[in-house]
């Protein structure tokens, strides 16, 4: 593989995932409330002057909050497509990729806690 055809694969690869990231944001309400969230919170870190280390911890808990709420709505689309009627191993497999959204969610929260309470109180 040449180095020009490489470069042209890194930026075909960008293109899809760009575009992975908007159908993401336009398609799915849930994105859509964290991209809200993670637009209030990142407001909120100039408003408070947050630190370095605080922007880099609140930049890497919005990344895996919405970094594996599309990798659960990936699996959701690719389970209702494998099988679309009600059945409780595709249920089963969707609870969990919804538990690792909570998960995420819940330490993306206390960072958040962490963060903002002092300069709140």
């Amino acid at each position: 593989m040449t180095e020009e055809s490489l470069i042209k694969n890194r930026f075909k690869g960008f293109y899809f995932a760009f575009k992975g990231a908007l159908l993401l944001l336009r398609t799915e309400r849930s994105i859509q409330v964290q991209f809200f969230i993670a637009l209030l919170v990142t407001g909120a870190g100039f408003y408070f002057d947050i630190s370095p280390v605080e922007w880099i911890l609140q930049t890497l808990a919005i990344g895996l909050v919405m970094g594996v709420e599309g990798v659960n709505t990936a699996v959701e689309k690719l389970s209702d497509y494998i099988q679309p009627e009600r059945d409780p191993k595709i249920g089963f497999i969707k609870d969990i990729s919804a538990g690792a959204v909570m998960f995420a969610a819940i330490a993306a929260t206390v960072v958040g806690l962490i963060i903002y309470l002092p300069r709140i109180f």
